[in-house]
Protein backbone atom coordinates (compact mmCIF):
# COMPACT_ATOMS: atom_id res chain seq x y z
CA UNK A 1 0.00 0.00 0.00
CA UNK A 2 1.08 3.80 -0.27
CA UNK A 3 2.48 4.46 3.07
CA UNK A 4 4.68 8.11 2.53
CA UNK A 5 3.51 11.15 -0.56
CA UNK A 6 6.29 13.90 -1.00
CA UNK A 7 5.66 17.30 -3.30
CA UNK A 8 7.88 19.61 -4.26
CA UNK A 9 7.53 22.55 -6.16
CA UNK A 10 4.31 21.33 -8.76
CA UNK A 11 2.21 23.84 -9.66
CA UNK A 12 0.33 25.85 -6.14
CA UNK A 13 1.56 23.11 -3.99
CA UNK A 14 5.79 24.27 -2.61
CA UNK A 15 5.93 21.32 0.04
CA UNK A 16 4.33 18.49 1.32
CA UNK A 17 4.40 15.89 3.36
CA UNK A 18 2.17 12.97 3.65
CA UNK A 19 2.11 9.89 5.66
CA UNK A 20 -0.58 6.88 4.69
CA UNK A 21 -2.10 4.12 6.62
CA UNK A 22 -4.80 1.41 5.49
CA UNK A 23 -8.34 0.88 5.28
CA UNK A 24 -9.86 4.46 4.19
CA UNK A 25 -8.65 7.65 3.54
CA UNK A 26 -10.82 10.52 2.64
CA UNK A 27 -9.32 14.19 1.26
CA UNK A 28 -11.80 16.78 1.39
CA UNK A 29 -12.28 20.46 0.63
CA UNK A 30 -13.38 22.96 -0.89
CA UNK A 31 -13.61 23.24 -5.25
CA UNK A 32 -10.67 24.75 -6.33
CA UNK A 33 -8.45 24.14 -3.06
CA UNK A 34 -6.00 21.66 -5.02
CA UNK A 35 -7.48 18.11 -4.77
CA UNK A 36 -6.42 17.94 -8.89
CA UNK A 37 -3.11 19.23 -8.57
CA UNK A 38 -2.36 16.34 -5.79
CA UNK A 39 -3.59 13.77 -7.65
CA UNK A 40 -1.76 14.66 -11.11
CA UNK A 41 1.50 15.11 -8.74
CA UNK A 42 0.51 11.06 -7.76
CA UNK A 43 -0.15 10.04 -11.38
CA UNK A 44 3.20 11.74 -12.23
CA UNK A 45 5.11 9.61 -9.16
CA UNK A 46 3.05 6.39 -11.37
CA UNK A 47 4.61 7.32 -14.77
CA UNK A 48 2.06 9.54 -16.13
CA UNK A 49 2.42 12.07 -18.68
CA UNK A 50 4.88 14.57 -17.38
CA UNK A 51 4.31 18.50 -18.66
CA UNK A 52 6.76 21.48 -17.46
CA UNK A 53 3.69 23.56 -16.25
CA UNK A 54 3.57 21.31 -13.56
CA UNK A 55 6.57 23.18 -12.47
CA UNK A 56 5.50 25.38 -9.46
CA UNK A 57 6.04 29.67 -11.16
CA UNK A 58 9.69 30.68 -10.27
CA UNK A 59 11.29 27.33 -9.52
CA UNK A 60 13.30 25.11 -12.77
CA UNK A 61 12.37 21.61 -11.18
CA UNK A 62 9.46 19.62 -9.03
CA UNK A 63 9.10 16.27 -7.73
CA UNK A 64 6.74 13.83 -6.42
CA UNK A 65 8.48 10.77 -4.32
CA UNK A 66 6.02 7.73 -3.44
CA UNK A 67 6.97 5.14 -1.10
CA UNK A 68 4.98 1.97 -1.28
CA UNK A 69 4.83 -1.05 1.00
CA UNK A 70 4.10 -4.24 -0.46
CA UNK A 71 4.36 -7.99 -0.34
CA UNK A 72 7.69 -9.57 -1.67
CA UNK A 73 5.47 -11.74 -4.13
CA UNK A 74 3.42 -8.50 -5.33
CA UNK A 75 3.55 -8.25 -9.19
CA UNK A 76 5.08 -4.63 -8.78
CA UNK A 77 8.17 -6.19 -7.40
CA UNK A 78 8.23 -8.90 -10.34
CA UNK A 79 8.46 -6.00 -12.97
CA UNK A 80 11.10 -4.05 -10.84
CA UNK A 81 13.48 -7.17 -10.18
CA UNK A 82 13.06 -7.48 -14.25
CA UNK A 83 14.28 -4.07 -15.05
CA UNK A 84 17.38 -5.32 -12.72
CA UNK A 85 16.18 -2.96 -9.90
CA UNK A 86 16.88 -3.72 -6.03
CA UNK A 87 13.75 -4.37 -4.77
CA UNK A 88 14.49 -4.86 -0.59
CA UNK A 89 12.55 -3.02 1.57
CA UNK A 90 10.18 -0.42 -0.11
CA UNK A 91 9.13 0.25 -3.27
CA UNK A 92 10.12 3.95 -4.35
CA UNK A 93 9.22 5.77 -7.24
CA UNK A 94 10.12 9.11 -7.53
CA UNK A 95 10.20 11.61 -10.50
CA UNK A 96 11.40 14.92 -11.58
CA UNK A 97 10.04 17.64 -13.63
CA UNK A 98 11.15 19.83 -15.16
CA UNK A 99 10.36 23.28 -16.34
CA UNK A 100 11.45 22.48 -20.07
CA UNK A 101 9.07 19.65 -20.06
CA UNK A 102 11.78 16.96 -19.56
CA UNK A 103 11.37 14.40 -16.53
CA UNK A 104 13.52 12.11 -14.76
CA UNK A 105 12.18 8.93 -13.33
CA UNK A 106 13.86 6.64 -10.84
CA UNK A 107 12.55 3.08 -8.96
CA UNK A 108 14.86 2.38 -5.58
CA UNK A 109 16.76 5.05 -6.68
CA UNK A 110 17.65 3.86 -10.08
CA UNK A 111 16.96 5.50 -12.89
CA UNK A 112 14.53 3.87 -14.86
CA UNK A 113 12.51 4.77 -18.22
CA UNK A 114 9.00 5.93 -17.96
CA UNK A 115 7.32 2.33 -19.23
CA UNK A 116 8.85 0.69 -16.33
CA UNK A 117 8.08 3.45 -13.81
CA UNK A 118 4.05 2.85 -15.64
CA UNK A 119 4.16 -0.80 -15.47
CA UNK A 120 5.26 -0.83 -11.82
CA UNK A 121 2.69 2.05 -10.86
CA UNK A 122 -0.05 0.25 -12.63
CA UNK A 123 0.71 -2.79 -10.50
CA UNK A 124 0.26 -0.75 -7.83
CA UNK A 125 -2.22 1.76 -7.79
CA UNK A 126 -5.79 1.98 -9.93
CA UNK A 127 -6.92 5.25 -9.85
CA UNK A 128 -10.87 5.65 -10.73
CA UNK A 129 -12.91 8.98 -11.08
CA UNK A 130 -15.87 9.95 -13.13
CA UNK A 131 -13.27 10.87 -16.35
CA UNK A 132 -10.30 8.14 -15.75
CA UNK A 133 -11.96 4.83 -14.99
CA UNK A 134 -9.22 2.25 -16.76
CA UNK A 135 -10.21 -0.51 -14.99
CA UNK A 136 -13.80 -0.37 -17.40
CA UNK A 137 -12.25 1.81 -20.35
CA UNK A 138 -10.36 -1.17 -21.54
CA UNK A 139 -11.91 -4.00 -22.91
CA UNK A 140 -8.84 -6.22 -22.95
CA UNK A 141 -8.75 -6.06 -19.00
CA UNK A 142 -12.87 -7.35 -18.59
CA UNK A 143 -11.63 -10.55 -19.34
CA UNK A 144 -8.65 -10.53 -16.62
CA UNK A 145 -11.23 -9.40 -14.43
CA UNK A 146 -13.86 -11.89 -14.83
CA UNK A 147 -10.87 -14.99 -14.81
CA UNK A 148 -10.07 -13.30 -10.94
CA UNK A 149 -13.50 -13.52 -9.94
CA UNK A 150 -13.97 -16.98 -10.86
CA UNK A 151 -10.47 -17.89 -9.83
CA UNK A 152 -10.15 -19.20 -13.53
CA UNK A 153 -6.41 -19.26 -12.72
CA UNK A 154 -5.88 -22.89 -13.17
CA UNK A 155 -7.57 -23.15 -16.07
CA UNK A 156 -6.36 -19.95 -17.83
CA UNK A 157 -2.31 -21.51 -16.94
CA UNK A 158 -3.42 -24.62 -18.78
CA UNK A 159 -4.38 -23.42 -22.19
CA UNK A 160 -1.35 -21.12 -22.07
CA UNK A 161 0.36 -24.40 -21.75
CA UNK A 162 -1.55 -25.77 -24.10
CA UNK A 163 -1.31 -22.45 -25.98
CA UNK A 164 2.68 -22.90 -25.73
CA UNK A 165 2.37 -26.32 -27.70
CA UNK A 166 0.54 -25.19 -30.29
CA UNK A 167 2.88 -22.35 -31.64
CA UNK A 168 5.86 -24.97 -31.04
CA UNK A 169 4.03 -27.67 -32.76
CA UNK A 170 3.10 -24.68 -35.72
CA UNK A 171 6.85 -23.94 -35.72
CA UNK A 172 8.03 -27.00 -36.23
CA UNK A 173 5.71 -28.11 -38.71
CA UNK A 174 6.37 -24.60 -40.29
CA UNK A 175 10.20 -24.95 -40.40
CA UNK A 176 10.09 -28.41 -41.61
CA UNK A 177 7.85 -27.78 -44.09
CA UNK A 178 10.21 -25.18 -45.30
CA UNK A 179 13.24 -26.96 -45.68
CA UNK A 180 11.39 -29.93 -47.54
CA UNK A 181 10.31 -27.34 -49.40
CA UNK A 182 14.17 -25.57 -50.28
CA UNK A 183 15.19 -29.55 -50.12
CA UNK A 184 12.85 -30.20 -53.21
CA UNK A 185 14.01 -27.65 -55.33
CA UNK A 186 17.37 -28.61 -55.23
CA UNK A 187 16.47 -32.78 -55.02
CA UNK A 188 17.03 -33.60 -59.06
CA UNK A 189 20.23 -31.83 -58.86
CA UNK A 190 21.19 -33.90 -55.39
CA UNK A 191 20.12 -36.86 -56.70
CA UNK A 192 22.41 -36.90 -59.91
CA UNK A 193 25.36 -35.28 -58.14
CA UNK A 194 24.85 -38.47 -55.86
CA UNK A 195 24.75 -40.54 -58.74
CA UNK A 196 27.68 -38.95 -60.78
CA UNK A 197 30.26 -38.97 -58.21
CA UNK A 198 29.12 -42.77 -56.68
CA UNK A 199 30.08 -43.68 -60.29
CA UNK A 200 33.32 -41.60 -60.20
CA UNK A 201 34.03 -42.85 -56.60
CA UNK A 202 36.52 -40.25 -56.08
CA UNK A 203 39.35 -41.02 -53.28
CA UNK A 204 41.13 -38.46 -50.92
CA UNK A 205 45.28 -37.90 -52.46
CA UNK A 206 44.02 -39.95 -55.94
CA UNK A 207 44.45 -36.89 -57.78
CA UNK A 208 48.17 -36.16 -56.95
CA UNK A 209 48.76 -39.43 -57.21
CA UNK A 210 47.84 -40.08 -61.14
CA UNK A 211 49.57 -36.68 -61.49
CA UNK A 212 52.68 -38.46 -60.31
CA UNK A 213 52.05 -41.33 -62.38
CA UNK A 214 51.39 -39.27 -65.47
CA UNK A 215 54.56 -37.67 -65.33
CA UNK A 216 56.60 -40.40 -64.80
CA UNK A 217 55.21 -42.37 -67.95
CA UNK A 218 55.24 -39.15 -70.03
CA UNK A 219 59.11 -38.65 -69.07
CA UNK A 220 60.42 -42.28 -69.32
CA UNK A 221 60.99 -42.68 -73.12
CA UNK A 222 63.06 -39.53 -72.77
CA UNK A 223 65.57 -40.93 -69.97
CA UNK A 224 64.79 -44.71 -71.03
CA UNK A 225 68.37 -44.40 -73.60
CA UNK A 226 70.45 -42.85 -70.89
CA UNK A 227 69.44 -45.43 -68.49
CA UNK A 228 69.96 -48.56 -71.19
CA UNK A 229 73.33 -46.53 -71.73
CA UNK A 230 74.23 -46.37 -67.97
CA UNK A 231 73.23 -50.42 -67.58
CA UNK A 232 75.46 -51.25 -70.43
CA UNK A 233 78.59 -49.79 -69.13
CA UNK A 234 77.60 -51.14 -65.38
CA UNK A 235 76.41 -54.41 -66.50
CA UNK A 236 76.65 -55.25 -69.75
CA UNK A 237 79.84 -56.48 -72.62
CA UNK A 238 81.85 -52.92 -71.90
CA UNK A 239 81.00 -53.53 -67.60
CA UNK A 240 84.86 -53.46 -66.36
CA UNK A 241 83.29 -55.76 -63.51
CA UNK A 242 84.53 -59.01 -65.38
CA UNK A 243 88.09 -57.09 -65.38
CA UNK A 244 87.34 -55.90 -61.68
CA UNK A 245 86.93 -59.92 -60.09
CA UNK A 246 89.41 -60.91 -62.44
CA UNK A 247 92.14 -58.64 -60.51
CA UNK A 248 90.90 -59.60 -57.40
CA UNK A 249 91.02 -63.05 -57.71
CA UNK A 250 94.50 -62.60 -58.22
CA UNK A 251 95.55 -60.44 -56.16
CA UNK A 252 93.50 -63.05 -53.43
CA UNK A 253 96.23 -65.38 -54.78
CA UNK A 254 99.07 -63.17 -53.40
CA UNK A 255 97.71 -62.21 -50.08
CA UNK A 256 99.42 -64.69 -47.78
CA UNK A 257 102.74 -63.48 -49.28
CA UNK A 258 102.51 -59.80 -48.46
CA UNK A 259 99.11 -59.26 -47.22
CA UNK A 260 99.90 -55.96 -45.41
CA UNK A 261 100.23 -54.58 -49.26
CA UNK A 262 97.68 -56.61 -50.70
CA UNK A 263 94.70 -56.83 -48.54
CA UNK A 264 93.69 -52.78 -48.44
CA UNK A 265 93.76 -52.82 -52.14
CA UNK A 266 91.41 -56.43 -52.19
CA UNK A 267 89.14 -54.59 -49.82
CA UNK A 268 88.55 -51.11 -52.44
CA UNK A 269 88.06 -53.48 -54.95
CA UNK A 270 85.40 -55.31 -53.41
CA UNK A 271 83.59 -52.06 -52.32
CA UNK A 272 83.92 -50.75 -56.17
CA UNK A 273 82.17 -53.68 -57.13
CA UNK A 274 79.64 -53.92 -54.29
CA UNK A 275 78.47 -50.46 -55.47
CA UNK A 276 78.51 -50.78 -59.04
CA UNK A 277 76.51 -54.12 -58.49
CA UNK A 278 73.58 -51.67 -56.72
CA UNK A 279 74.01 -49.45 -59.53
CA UNK A 280 72.95 -52.54 -61.60
CA UNK A 281 69.68 -52.75 -59.61
CA UNK A 282 69.00 -49.44 -59.70
CA UNK A 283 69.50 -48.90 -63.02
CA UNK A 284 67.52 -52.17 -64.16
CA UNK A 285 64.56 -51.11 -61.89
CA UNK A 286 64.14 -48.01 -63.38
CA UNK A 287 64.82 -49.24 -66.72
CA UNK A 288 61.44 -51.31 -66.10
CA UNK A 289 59.33 -48.10 -64.80
CA UNK A 290 60.65 -46.18 -67.93
CA UNK A 291 58.82 -49.43 -69.80
CA UNK A 292 54.80 -48.47 -70.13
CA UNK A 293 52.05 -49.50 -72.10
CA UNK A 294 50.61 -46.09 -74.07
CA UNK A 295 46.72 -47.82 -72.88
CA UNK A 296 47.77 -47.63 -69.26
CA UNK A 297 49.17 -43.91 -69.72
CA UNK A 298 45.55 -43.01 -71.50
CA UNK A 299 43.48 -44.76 -68.58
CA UNK A 300 45.20 -42.71 -66.37
CA UNK A 301 44.67 -39.39 -68.09
CA UNK A 302 41.34 -39.88 -68.56
CA UNK A 303 40.84 -40.30 -64.66
CA UNK A 304 43.09 -37.81 -63.77
CA UNK A 305 40.85 -35.18 -66.40
CA UNK A 306 37.46 -36.85 -65.05
CA UNK A 307 38.67 -35.71 -61.20
CA UNK A 308 39.65 -32.35 -62.14
CA UNK A 309 36.39 -31.61 -64.60
CA UNK A 310 33.99 -32.44 -61.22
CA UNK A 311 36.17 -30.61 -59.07
CA UNK A 312 35.30 -27.59 -61.25
CA UNK A 313 31.90 -28.44 -61.71
CA UNK A 314 31.07 -28.55 -57.67
CA UNK A 315 34.00 -26.11 -56.90
CA UNK A 316 35.71 -27.81 -54.73
CA UNK A 317 39.02 -29.43 -54.53
CA UNK A 318 39.65 -32.89 -55.72
CA UNK A 319 40.70 -33.92 -52.66
CA UNK A 320 36.85 -32.73 -51.18
CA UNK A 321 35.12 -34.71 -53.72
CA UNK A 322 34.41 -37.47 -51.49
CA UNK A 323 33.45 -35.52 -48.61
CA UNK A 324 31.08 -33.66 -50.86
CA UNK A 325 29.46 -36.83 -51.66
CA UNK A 326 29.08 -37.69 -48.14
CA UNK A 327 27.62 -34.43 -47.86
CA UNK A 328 24.99 -35.02 -50.84
CA UNK A 329 24.56 -38.39 -49.34
CA UNK A 330 23.31 -37.26 -46.40
CA UNK A 331 21.26 -34.84 -47.95
CA UNK A 332 19.14 -36.63 -50.06
CA UNK A 333 18.93 -39.04 -47.16
CA UNK A 334 17.56 -35.93 -45.03
CA UNK A 335 14.92 -35.00 -47.96
CA UNK A 336 13.81 -38.54 -47.73
CA UNK A 337 13.60 -38.77 -43.58
CA UNK A 338 12.03 -35.13 -43.53
CA UNK A 339 9.19 -35.84 -46.19
CA UNK A 340 8.47 -38.84 -43.61
CA UNK A 341 8.27 -36.92 -40.76
CA UNK A 342 6.02 -33.86 -42.11
CA UNK A 343 2.95 -36.37 -41.36
CA UNK A 344 4.20 -37.21 -37.85
CA UNK A 345 4.84 -33.34 -37.06
CA UNK A 346 1.43 -32.70 -38.60
CA UNK A 347 -0.51 -35.42 -35.85
CA UNK A 348 1.67 -33.76 -33.42
CA UNK A 349 0.02 -30.10 -34.36
CA UNK A 350 -3.24 -32.09 -34.67
CA UNK A 351 -2.94 -33.87 -30.87
CA UNK A 352 -1.63 -30.38 -29.42
CA UNK A 353 -5.00 -28.48 -31.25
CA UNK A 354 -6.93 -30.92 -29.66
CA UNK A 355 -5.62 -30.70 -26.50
CA UNK A 356 -5.89 -26.67 -26.49
CA UNK A 357 -9.65 -27.54 -27.47
CA UNK A 358 -10.20 -29.23 -24.78
CA UNK A 359 -8.31 -26.97 -22.42
CA UNK A 360 -10.03 -23.53 -23.90
CA UNK A 361 -13.40 -25.50 -23.14
CA UNK A 362 -13.17 -25.69 -19.67
CA UNK A 363 -12.04 -22.55 -19.75
CA UNK A 364 -14.85 -21.19 -21.74
CA UNK A 365 -17.21 -22.91 -19.35
CA UNK A 366 -15.68 -21.50 -16.20
CA UNK A 367 -16.15 -18.18 -17.42
CA UNK A 368 -19.70 -18.93 -18.33
CA UNK A 369 -20.10 -19.35 -15.45
CA UNK A 370 -18.31 -16.86 -13.55
CA UNK A 371 -20.37 -14.19 -15.39
CA UNK A 372 -24.02 -15.48 -14.14
CA UNK A 373 -22.33 -14.75 -10.71
CA UNK A 374 -20.72 -11.91 -11.43
CA UNK A 375 -23.58 -9.88 -13.38
CA UNK A 376 -25.58 -11.13 -10.32
CA UNK A 377 -22.99 -10.08 -7.63
CA UNK A 378 -22.56 -6.81 -9.30
CA UNK A 379 -26.75 -6.38 -9.87
CA UNK A 380 -27.22 -6.68 -6.09
CA UNK A 381 -24.94 -3.77 -5.76
CA UNK A 382 -26.67 -1.35 -8.54
CA UNK A 383 -29.98 -0.44 -6.31
CA UNK A 384 -28.73 0.90 -3.12
CA UNK A 385 -26.41 3.41 -5.97
CA UNK A 386 -29.57 4.63 -7.66
CA UNK A 387 -29.35 2.09 -10.42
CA UNK A 388 -31.93 0.38 -9.34
CA UNK A 389 -33.44 0.21 -13.21
CA UNK A 390 -29.81 -0.57 -14.53
CA UNK A 391 -28.47 -4.11 -15.62
CA UNK A 392 -24.92 -5.54 -15.52
CA UNK A 393 -23.67 -7.70 -18.55
CA UNK A 394 -20.99 -9.48 -18.92
CA UNK A 395 -21.14 -10.23 -22.79
CA UNK A 396 -18.71 -13.04 -23.89
CA UNK A 397 -18.50 -14.01 -27.93
CA UNK A 398 -16.35 -16.48 -28.89
CA UNK A 399 -13.52 -16.17 -32.08
CA UNK A 400 -12.36 -19.39 -32.67
CA UNK A 401 -9.87 -18.34 -34.74
CA UNK A 402 -7.75 -16.70 -31.97
CA UNK A 403 -6.58 -19.62 -30.16
CA UNK A 404 -3.87 -17.42 -27.91
CA UNK A 405 -2.52 -18.55 -24.22
CA UNK A 406 -6.07 -16.90 -23.13
CA UNK A 407 -8.31 -18.99 -24.62
CA UNK A 408 -10.93 -18.24 -27.54
CA UNK A 409 -13.35 -15.75 -25.82
CA UNK A 410 -13.63 -12.02 -25.85
CA UNK A 411 -15.18 -10.49 -22.56
CA UNK A 412 -16.76 -7.02 -22.48
CA UNK A 413 -18.39 -5.19 -19.62
CA UNK A 414 -22.31 -3.62 -21.00
CA UNK A 415 -24.82 -2.12 -19.34
CA UNK A 416 -28.25 -1.38 -19.80
CA UNK A 417 -28.90 2.02 -17.85
CA UNK A 418 -32.90 2.03 -17.96
CA UNK A 419 -35.63 -0.48 -19.04
CA UNK A 420 -36.49 -0.40 -22.43
CA UNK A 421 -33.27 0.86 -23.76
CA UNK A 422 -30.47 -0.88 -25.65
CA UNK A 423 -27.70 -2.40 -24.11
CA UNK A 424 -23.92 -2.07 -24.87
CA UNK A 425 -20.83 -1.34 -24.19
CA UNK A 426 -20.10 0.19 -20.55
CA UNK A 427 -18.01 3.10 -21.85
CA UNK A 428 -20.24 3.90 -24.52
CA UNK A 429 -23.60 4.12 -22.78
CA UNK A 430 -23.32 4.55 -19.38
CA UNK A 431 -22.78 8.53 -18.08
CA UNK A 432 -19.74 9.55 -15.97
CA UNK A 433 -21.79 8.92 -12.48
CA UNK A 434 -23.42 5.69 -13.71
CA UNK A 435 -19.88 4.63 -15.02
CA UNK A 436 -18.50 5.75 -11.90
CA UNK A 437 -20.82 3.67 -9.47
CA UNK A 438 -20.95 0.68 -11.90
CA UNK A 439 -17.17 0.69 -11.29
CA UNK A 440 -17.35 0.93 -6.96
CA UNK A 441 -19.92 -1.97 -7.56
CA UNK A 442 -17.31 -3.89 -9.20
CA UNK A 443 -14.59 -2.92 -6.86
CA UNK A 444 -16.18 -3.83 -4.03
CA UNK A 445 -17.33 -7.11 -5.71
CA UNK A 446 -13.64 -7.98 -6.58
CA UNK A 447 -12.40 -6.65 -3.40
CA UNK A 448 -9.17 -8.84 -2.90
CA UNK A 449 -9.34 -10.62 -6.21
CA UNK A 450 -6.30 -9.26 -8.46
CA UNK A 451 -6.97 -5.73 -7.31
CA UNK A 452 -4.01 -3.67 -7.22
CA UNK A 453 -3.22 -2.62 -3.32
CA UNK A 454 -4.14 1.04 -3.60
CA UNK A 455 -6.88 2.40 -5.17
CA UNK A 456 -8.57 6.17 -5.32
CA UNK A 457 -11.59 7.33 -6.35
CA UNK A 458 -11.54 10.70 -7.28
CA UNK A 459 -15.37 12.23 -6.95
CA UNK A 460 -17.37 9.57 -7.63
CA UNK A 461 -19.71 10.92 -5.85
CA UNK A 462 -20.40 14.38 -7.96
CA UNK A 463 -23.88 15.31 -7.93
CA UNK A 464 -24.82 12.38 -5.62
CA UNK A 465 -26.15 12.81 -1.92
CA UNK A 466 -28.06 11.48 0.54
CA UNK A 467 -28.57 7.71 0.43
CA UNK A 468 -27.25 7.32 -2.62
CA UNK A 469 -23.81 8.99 -1.10
CA UNK A 470 -24.12 6.91 2.18
CA UNK A 471 -24.42 3.86 -0.14
CA UNK A 472 -20.70 4.81 -1.77
CA UNK A 473 -19.51 5.54 1.75
CA UNK A 474 -20.68 1.93 3.20
CA UNK A 475 -19.04 0.29 0.06
CA UNK A 476 -16.01 2.11 0.02
CA UNK A 477 -15.78 0.74 3.59
CA UNK A 478 -16.19 -2.34 2.57
CA UNK A 479 -13.55 -2.20 0.19
CA UNK A 480 -11.29 -0.53 2.53
CA UNK A 481 -11.37 -3.84 4.15
CA UNK A 482 -9.55 -5.68 1.26
CA UNK A 483 -7.54 -3.21 0.14
CA UNK A 484 -6.36 0.64 0.85
CA UNK A 485 -8.42 3.31 -0.50
CA UNK A 486 -8.04 6.99 -1.06
CA UNK A 487 -11.33 8.93 -1.81
CA UNK A 488 -11.16 12.32 -2.63
CA UNK A 489 -15.14 13.19 -2.00
CA UNK A 490 -17.69 15.76 -1.80
CA UNK A 491 -20.03 14.03 0.62
CA UNK A 492 -20.13 14.24 4.06
CA UNK A 493 -21.55 10.72 4.44
CA UNK A 494 -18.36 9.16 2.44
CA UNK A 495 -15.96 11.18 4.51
CA UNK A 496 -17.42 10.40 8.00
CA UNK A 497 -16.44 6.67 7.19
CA UNK A 498 -12.79 7.22 6.98
CA UNK A 499 -10.31 6.06 8.79
CA UNK A 500 -8.26 8.91 8.06
CA UNK A 501 -9.25 12.73 7.17
CA UNK A 502 -7.12 14.98 5.39
CA UNK A 503 -8.22 18.32 4.05
CA UNK A 504 -6.90 20.50 1.10
CA UNK A 505 -6.69 23.92 1.30
CA UNK A 506 -5.56 27.12 -0.15
CA UNK A 507 -3.00 29.56 1.95
CA UNK A 508 -1.73 32.91 1.26
CA UNK A 509 1.90 33.25 2.07
CA UNK A 510 3.77 35.92 2.06
CA UNK A 511 6.79 35.64 -0.85
CA UNK A 512 9.39 38.05 -1.92
CA UNK A 513 10.01 40.10 -5.12
CA UNK A 514 13.24 42.23 -6.52
CA UNK A 515 15.49 40.17 -4.66
CA UNK A 516 16.90 36.43 -5.02
CA UNK A 517 15.55 33.91 -2.55
CA UNK A 518 16.29 33.28 0.45
CA UNK A 519 17.20 36.75 1.09
CA UNK A 520 15.27 37.50 4.32
CA UNK A 521 12.32 40.26 4.92
CA UNK A 522 13.46 43.69 4.38
CA UNK A 523 17.16 42.56 4.40
CA UNK A 524 17.83 43.98 1.25
CA UNK A 525 17.10 47.37 -0.19
CA UNK A 526 14.34 46.97 -3.49
CA UNK A 527 12.76 43.63 -2.21
CA UNK A 528 8.86 44.13 -2.15
CA UNK A 529 6.97 41.45 0.06
CA UNK A 530 4.01 39.62 -2.59
CA UNK A 531 1.28 37.41 -1.50
CA UNK A 532 1.19 33.94 -3.39
CA UNK A 533 -1.12 31.15 -3.12
CA UNK A 534 -0.30 27.59 -1.81
CA UNK A 535 -1.59 24.08 -1.48
CA UNK A 536 -1.99 22.76 2.46
CA UNK A 537 -3.00 19.22 3.14
CA UNK A 538 -3.31 18.74 6.79
CA UNK A 539 -4.56 15.75 8.75
CA UNK A 540 -7.71 16.00 10.96
CA UNK A 541 -8.42 14.93 14.34
CA UNK A 542 -11.70 14.35 15.84
CA UNK A 543 -12.71 17.90 16.28
CA UNK A 544 -11.41 19.51 13.28
CA UNK A 545 -12.95 16.21 11.50
CA UNK A 546 -16.48 16.64 12.81
CA UNK A 547 -15.72 20.71 11.95
CA UNK A 548 -14.60 19.67 8.28
CA UNK A 549 -18.02 17.57 7.86
CA UNK A 550 -20.60 20.24 9.27
CA UNK A 551 -18.40 22.61 6.11
CA UNK A 552 -19.17 19.68 4.20
CA UNK A 553 -23.03 19.43 5.13
CA UNK A 554 -23.81 23.81 5.56
CA UNK A 555 -21.81 25.57 3.11
CA UNK A 556 -19.55 28.61 3.95
CA UNK A 557 -21.80 29.23 7.18
CA UNK A 558 -21.17 26.02 9.71
CA UNK A 559 -24.52 25.86 11.92
CA UNK A 560 -24.67 24.14 15.24
CA UNK A 561 -27.84 22.19 13.55
CA UNK A 562 -24.97 21.44 10.72
CA UNK A 563 -22.58 19.85 13.79
CA UNK A 564 -25.23 17.77 15.22
CA UNK A 565 -25.33 16.36 11.63
CA UNK A 566 -21.93 15.20 11.35
CA UNK A 567 -21.79 14.35 14.69
CA UNK A 568 -24.20 11.61 13.95
CA UNK A 569 -23.29 10.83 10.29
CA UNK A 570 -19.77 10.22 12.65
CA UNK A 571 -21.59 8.00 14.69
CA UNK A 572 -23.48 5.95 12.46
CA UNK A 573 -20.51 5.36 10.72
CA UNK A 574 -18.30 4.24 13.88
CA UNK A 575 -21.60 1.73 14.09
Amino acid sequence: MLVQLAIRDIVLIDKLDLTFSGGLTVLTGETGAGKSILLDAFALALGGRGDGGLVRHGESQGGVTAVFDVATDHPARAIAAAAEIDTDGDLILRRTQFADGRTRAFVNDQPVGVQTMRAIGTALVEIHGQHDDRALADPTTHRAILDAFGGLQGPLAAVATAAKRVRAARTALSEQRARVEAAQKEADFLRHAVEELGNLDPQPGEEASLAERRTVMQQGEKVARELNEALELVGGTGSMVPHLSSAVRRLERRAATVPSLVEPSIAALDAALNALDEARSALDAAVLAAEFDPRELERVEERLFALRAASRKYAVPADDLADLRSRYDADVAALDAGEKALSGLEAEQSAAETAYEAAARKLGDGRRRAAKALDAAVQAELPPLKLEGARFITQISVDEASRDASGTERVEFWAQTNPGTRAGPMMKVASGGELSRFMLALKVVLAGKGSAPTLIFDEIDTGLGGAVADAIGARLGRLAAQVQVVAVTHAPQVAARAGTHFRIAKDSVKGEKGAAKGVAKGAAKGVKAEERVTTRVVGLAADARREEIARMLAGATITDEARAAAARLLQAAEN
